[in-house]
């Protein structure tokens, strides 16, 4: 078994990753559930839960308000118990949440729990401003007092949250799982507009509703929920992580390799997909039940393209990191355009000090026109390739961008040292146990 404590990974580049590996439940879905477990008055049921650093993060968190938590029958299974929930010390949430920014959707179910929730100053990767705002106005809207203190802020609910009426400047993902697990038991009928849509949201709404809860999925981004008094429990499978199968993907076309990611599903893949091929990925589907999708670059050189990043379902902001690296090696001039992210591609300096030429612009290069557009973010990428990426010393800046670093000195010619894979642990299981597994050179210090 690899080493889970290591820091620093020396990698020796340039050879194809071939082989298989699974992907278990989404890191965007798996936590919340587990918060949404808080709701119910009887014991909560999850699987396909993957092992890591964000689900140890909200098992903690969990237990320390009296939530019983153990592991089921099945490998990547845990029994949720939340019949005993209880106030927990500021300064143990505190430490336990470091810098996860998952305890601002503790306090929707906490506030109807309990009648008071804490958050601790949060963290997160640093890809952009990520205000809490959004969920705490919402909190706010619900009926929730929110008072600023030194080690954080605490909410109280003086009486039963109710219902209301919200438009959502933006369909961020997190406010809509705020509102969501907020609603569910709050007095009368909410409504959200311009809510997210993601399949992780989707599959969270199916969780709240075998709990009991009423929710409609609208056109035009639109939830009604109506609030009930008492939820129960869950038995759910939680869908497969799409943003780790991509990475994966993305690692086999930069190093001309052969990946079947097992577990990896077409139909929350599709946008990606469509990129992919259009490159000149080559991708083969199996819909069996224990199937997933073979990756492979076919030969040849690769396509450069135009693309934009947005809310689903267009393409999604955590598969452009993975992608630019394996654009590094398309012919020609491609474009990416961020609008999801404001500083999702200070990643790139990195890449440039390994040979890359990306030059990245404050303009909107899409053809349109987004809300960094007139404020100064360098938010657009222009991609020349191919070029051939050398070794280099790297410092890992976020998740997502931490993975790509892999990628990339993996598809370089040549030693790389990656400095603080320690974050790579907060969305991918087993990392260096898969890279092992698909040939990968590489060793701990």
């Amino acid at each position: 078994m690899t080493r889970t404590d290591a820091d620093v990974l020396i990698v020796h580049g340039g050879l194809p990753l071939q082989g298989e590996v699974r992907v278990r439940g989404a890191k965007n879905l798996v936590p919340k559930a587990m918060v949404a477990a808080l709701l119910g008055q009887e014991p909560s049921r999850i699987r396909n839960v993957p092992d890591i650093r964000d689900v140890a993060i909200v098992k903690g968190l969990l237990q320390l308000h009296g939530v019983a938590v153990q592991p089921g029958e099945e490998p990547g299974e845990l029994i949720l118990d939340p019949q005993n929930v209880e106030r927990a010390n500021v300064a143990d949430i505190d430490a336990h949440a470091g810098s996860s920014r998952i305890p601002i959707l503790f306090c929707g179910p906490l506030l109807h729990r309990l009648g008071h929730a804490f958050i601790p100053d949060l963290g997160g990767c640093r890809i952009g401003d990520r205000p809490i705002n959004f969920h705490l106005d919402a909190l706010r809207q619900f009926g929730a007092v929110v008072e600023k203190r030194p080690e954080g802020l605490y909410l109280e609910a003086p009486q039963r949250l109710r219902g209301t009426k919200i438009q959502l400047p933006y369909p961020s993902v997190g406010a809509t799982e705020q509102v969501l697990l907020t609603a569910v038991c709050a007095e009368g009928v909410t409504e959200l507009r311009n809510a997210a849509v993601e399949p992780e949201i989707i599959d969270l709404i199916c969780v709240l509703q075998k709990m009991g809860a009423i929710i409609s999925v609208h056109t035009d981004r639109v939830i009604r929920i109506t609030g009930v008094e008492r939820l129960g429990g869950y038995d759910h499978r939680a869908l497969p992580d799409r943003l780790e199968a991509a990475s994966w993907a993305c690692a086999a076309l930069a190093t001309g390799g052969d990946i079947y990611v097992r577990g990896a599903q077409q139909k929350d893949m599709m946008t990606f997909l469509n990129v992919y091929r259009t490159i000149g990925g080559a991708f083969q589907v199996d819909d069996s039940p224990e199937g997933g999708i073979r990756f492979w670059h076919p030969g040849g050189e690769l396509k450069s393209i135009a693309l934009e990043t947005d809310v689903h379902p267009g393409f999604q902001t955590d598969w452009q990191q993975p992608l630019v690296v394996a654009l590094t090696q398309a012919g020609g001039l491609s474009i990416v355009h961020e609008t999801v992210y404001e500083n999702r591609f200070g990643f790139t300096s990195a890449l440039r000090q390994m040979g890359a030429v990306i030059q990245l612009y404050r303009e909107c290069l899409g053809g349109t026109p987004c809300r960094f557009g007139q404020r100064n973010y360098l938010h657009s990428a222009a991609i020349y390739g191919p070029t051939k990426l050398q070794g280099a010393e790297l410092v890992i800046p976020d998740l997502r961008g931490g993975f790509s670093y892999l990628i990339a000195a993996l598809a370089a010619q040549g030693t790389s040292t990656v400095h603080g894979i320690d974050l790579i642990y907060r969305g991918y299981e087993n990392f260096l146990d898969k890279l092992k597994g698909l040939g990968a050179n590489f060793e701990l210090p």
